[in-house]
């Protein structure tokens, strides 16, 4: 499969859809306008999806004659793809039965579970067992997206190349969440009171950008620091400080805004790698930035920032063809070549 990807360019890569939700179907409306590239099979719960044509979920004015399924096993069993992008959730216990199902058809897979990004620190045991499955079954299996996976650990590594020495990172992202989908708001606690927002916290449903730990582990992994702790604060509600009129919602002074969530790579009691995601409905600058102190300093700032969904759809989709084409097992971004947009 992978020498035929390599060798024979007019091929098409044949993906199956795993999870339909904003993010998936943004991907397969992405997929649909890419060359060499046909969706072969569509997969998710929800009710009100199943049995439906794939152009009709994707509100597309055509049939792509592919019907979402509920039932991974039945896909699996009449259709083969080259790789399955999977867009479910968050959490790599969650992630892994699902995950497992793909490598044990033969697929290789592309996963947008954050947990997923960089597993060894947080799920060493599950990330030992997803990459014994994935050579025995001689696939790749790849966890990735904007954030984790690219803007606050792959750019970081990138940058670190230019450097002889290394003895801060700090990455900061400011984004203005009025812009987002409404289930983004609602995840980081836009428009609601304080009350509100430390209740959802304490009962997890809130829980801060999920990530932050992956991506310091992988920056730590990939410049060969060993650090003594990675430190996660809770997250931190901010507070509108002027009211809001979103698409969703109408956020009013005092009400929560959205958040701030925190993480350090400690080592020798120092803070030596800092990631900073900032996410409210008041922000009058999106940025993304990067900070590395060392031999010599560098100073990277994104203006304006990069839009996560469509960074999102963007890394996952350019990450294809590395993975059709990387050696089998579980890989992160570090292990890949460099990332870049691609055409067949």
């Amino acid at each position: 499969m992978k020498t035929l990807f390599k060798k024979e360019r007019g091929y098409m890569i044949k993906v199956i859809l795993y999870g339909l939700g904003e993010i998936g179907r943004n991907i397969g409306r992405a997929l649909i306008k890419k060359e060499g590239i046909k969706i072969v099979g569509a997969i998710d719960i929800a009710k009100d999806i199943v049995g439906k044509d794939l152009g009709e979920v994707l509100a597309l004015n055509k049939k792509l004659k592919v019907k979402v399924m509920d039932n991974p096993k039945k896909l699996f069993s009449k259709i083969k793809g080259d790789i399955v992008i999977h867009a479910t959730v968050s959490d790599l216990e969650l992630a892994y039965p699902q995950i497992k199902e793909c490598i044990k058809a033969g697929m290789n897979v592309i996963s947008t579970c954050e947990q997923l990004s960089y597993p060894y620190y947080r799920h060493p045991k599950l990330a030992k067992k997803l990459n014994n499955l994935a050579k025995k079954y001689d696939v790749t299996i790849l966890g990735t997206g904007i954030n984790p996976g690219y803007l606050m650990d792959s750019l970081p590594i990138m940058l670190t190349a230019l450097c002889q020495e290394i003895y801060k990172i700090k990455v900061i992202r400011m984004m203005d969440a009025g812009k987002r989908r409404i289930a983004y708001q609602k995840k980081i606690g836009v428009g609601l009171t304080l009350e509100e927002f430390k209740q959802k916290i304490d009962n997890k449903i809130i829980t801060g950008h999920v990530g932050l730990i992956e991506s310091i582990a992988m920056i730590a992994s990939a410049i060969g620091w060993k650090l003594d702790e990675i430190k996660e604060m809770p997250p931190e509600p901010i507070i509108a400080n002027e009211e809001r009129i979103t698409e969703y919602t109408i956020v009013k002074i005092g009400s929560v805004a959205g958040l701030r969530s925190v993480a350090y790579g400690i080592m020798k009691n120092k803070e030596v790698i800092t990631l900073e995601f900032i996410s409210h409905v008041n922000v009058k600058e999106e940025y993304d930035e990067i900070l590395i102190e060392g031999i010599p300093n560098i100073h990277e700032k994104i203006i304006g920032g990069v839009h996560g969904d469509i960074g999102t759809v963007s890394i996952i989709i350019n990450s294809i063809p590395k993975v059709l084409e990387a050696p089998a097992g579980l890989l992160t971004m570090k292990d890949l070549p460099l990332p870049s947009a691609w055409k067949v």
